[in-house]
C-alpha cells in the first residue's frame, strides 16, 4: 500500500490526521495535485493528511481493511495521532465505510465525498422501504459487504465516530448518496453543484475544512437539492 504523507508541521505529530482513498483510477498524486493539502495550509490547520493508494484487486476479499489496519492506522496512533479519520473520494469512500463497519472503535471520524455505496440493486431496495431507517436487512452473510455497509449506516450515529458526507447535486451516485445524508444529521452533509468530478470533490473538501477552520469538525452544510 502506497502512501503519501503531507505534515502540517514538518517533524512534528498533528492532533488529527486525515487519511484519504482515491477512487478507482486515480492516485494519491491526484490529492496533491487538485490541491487538497494546499486548502489545508491555507487555513493554517494543525492537520496531517495522507494520501493512500490501496490495492483495489483486494477489495473483495478485505485484505485491503487489513492492510489499511496494519499500514495507516496503527502507524498513526503509534506516533501519537489523538484524532484519526479515515475518508476518500467515490470508491475509496465506500471502502472507509467497509472499515468503519469493520472497526469502528479505530476511527474518530470518516471525510465521504461523493463516496459509491453500492449498486442499485441495494440502494433500490433500501429506497422501496422508504429509506435506510426502515429498512429491514434481514441476515447478512459475512462476504455482502455492500449490505454490511448499509446495516451500519442504518445503526447510526456509531459511537465516537462523526461523519461528514459531500456530494455532488449531478452526481452520478446521488440516489444512494441521498439515502446516505437522510441518514446523518443535517450540518453533516454539504451540497454543491456539479457532478462526480474533481473541481466539486476539491469544493467539498474545501466546505468540509471550513468546518474545522471555525471550530467544529463539521461545516454547516444543507441537505438535499
Amino acid at each position: 500500500m502506497r502512501r503519501l504523507i503531507v505534515e502540517a508541521s514538518p517533524g512534528v505529530v498533528a492532533p488529527m490526521r486525515i487519511a484519504l482513498l482515491p477512487g478507482a483510477g486515480h492516485t494519491p498524486e491526484d490529492f496533491v495535485r487538485e490541491g487538497f493539502a494546499e486548502a489545508v495550509c491555507a487555513r493554517g490547520l494543525a492537520l496531517d493528511l495522507e494520501f493512500v493508494a490501496p490495492d483495489m484487486k483486494h477489495l473483495l476479499d478485505r485484505s485491503v481493511l487489513e492492510s489499511l489496519e496494519r499500514e495507516v492506522v496503527a502507524p498513526a496512533r503509534a506516533v501519537g495521532c489523538r484524532s484519526l479519520w479515515l475518508g476518500g473520494v467515490s470508491l475509496g469512500g465506500y471502502i472507509a465505510l467497509a472499515y468503519a463497519q469493520r472497526r469502528p472503535a479505530d476511527l474518530n471520524g470518516l471525510c465521504l465525498l461523493a463516496p459509491y455505496l453500492g449498486n442499485r440493486m441495494i440502494t433500490g431496495e433500501i429506497a422501496r422501504a422508504g429509506g435506510v431507517r426502515s429498512w429491514c436487512p434481514g441476515t447478512i452473510s459475512d462476504d455482502d459487504e455492500e449490505r454490511r455497509i448499509w446495516s451500519f449506516i442504518r445503526s447510526l450515529p456509531a459511537p465516537g465516530v462523526t461523519i461528514g458526507l459531500g456530494v455532488g447535486r449531478r452526481d452520478r451516485f446521488r440516489d444512494g448518496q441521498g439515502l446516505l445524508a437522510d441518514a446523518l444529521p443535517a450540518r453533516a452533509v454539504n451540497v454543491v453543484s456539479g457532478g462526480h468530478e474533481w473541481p466539486v470533490w476539491r469544493q467539498l473538501w474545501e466546505l468540509f475544512l471550513d468546518g474545522l477552520a471555525y471550530g467544529g469538525p463539521l461545516h454547516a452544510g444543507t441537505p438535499g437539492d
